[in-house]
């Protein structure tokens, strides 16, 4: 559970840096600019804590993946930026495949716990 909160911490981190990215007019605005540090330091650690009890390809995959989908509903909301058939589908399909990650994850947890059982 902990390091699913340093997880969405991570990510929310992540969304944040990437929007004053945008925000900073390459990195020539000062204030975004700190904010681009700060939000992807902090990521990057809260990432480093929470590799510390999830697999690195699911905490990865999910970090990368929900960061991606947030920022093109950011991108579209608040700066207009257009929104097609061909973003949706993109997106859909890295959502399927950080959920093909975790559910590997998942059953080889399942698998452990049976073994353990069984033992």
């Amino acid at each position: 559970m902990k390091g699913m909160i340093f997880l969405a911490a991570a990510i929310l981190s992540e969304v944040f840096g990437s929007t004053m990215l945008k925000l900073s007019e390459g990195i020539s605005a000062p204030l975004p600019a700190a904010g681009v540090m700060i939000g992807f330091a902090a990521s990057f650690t809260f990432l480093s804590f929470s590799l510390k009890t999830l697999p690195l390809s699911a905490a990865y995959a999910t970090w990368a993946g929900t960061g991606t989908a947030l920022t093109a509903a950011i991108g579209y909301f608040i700066f207009q930026e257009p929104f097609n058939l061909k973003t949706l589908i993109g997106l859909v399909l890295i959502i399927c495949g950080v959920f093909l990650l975790n559910s590997k994850h998942a059953d080889a947890a399942d698998q452990k716990a049976q073994l353990t059982i069984e033992i």
